[in-house]
């Protein structure tokens, strides 16, 4: 991630939220010195275990990234206007973050060889569907798993447990999209571990 600083957003939406680490850990499933660890920026949270513990503040994943202020409405999105919301091994980069009332989330996501969502299983309201661009992914939903390739799309319930896992050694790029945008919003979902 170029430059954000992941443990200083966490620690100042914990402080401001008046959360202990040990509080939010609790809160999170996660143990206490996860949380010391990315605030201190000593390890890189998964997607997956970065959205666990900012459910449980509850803040979204692009409000993390993007600030909680809205921004005026824009038709049109150079690349580098792109929020990016993926956790330094892999890039989502979502497409109007701060755009008000955003209904679904259009996401541009790289994953080079080896990353991975996370062996937590992604769940979250809605439906999701995207094409693959470039390369190749292992998609896992609800137990399910297929290699995808360039040009091979899904579309499934968002609420099943979900992994992207790039087995392949090239680059895999996807266009998704999501409705709600719930796990960019997120804050509400359970999580079931």
């Amino acid at each position: 991630m170029s430059g954000f600083d992941v443990g200083a957003r966490l620690k100042q939406l914990r402080q401001k939220r008046g959360l202990s680490q040990r509080e939010l850990a609790k809160r999170a499933g996660v143990t206490n010195s996860t949380i010391s660890l990315i605030e201190q920026n000593s390890v890189s949270p998964s997607v997956s275990s970065l959205k666990k513990i900012l459910d449980a503040l509850p803040v979204s994943i692009s409000e993390f990234f993007a600030g909680e202020e809205f921004a005026k409405e824009q038709v049109f999105y150079r690349a580098s206007e792109l929020t990016e919301i993926g956790d330094g091994k892999l890039s989502w980069r979502l497409v109007g973050a701060r755009r008000p009332n955003r209904s679904m989330s259009i996401i541009h996501e790289y994953y080079p060889p080896g990353a991975d969502t996370g062996e937590d299983m992604l769940e979250h309201e809605g439906e999701e569907g995207g094409v693959i661009v470039a390369g190749t992914i292992e998609l896992s939903v609800n137990g399910e798993v297929q290699l995808l390739t360039a040009g091979d799309a899904y579309y499934f319930d968002s609420r099943l447990p979900h992994r992207f896992r790039n087995v392949s050694d090239s680059d895999c790029v996807i266009v998704s999209a999501n409705n709600p945008p719930s796990f960019a919003e997120g804050g509400t979902e359970k999580h079931h571990g």
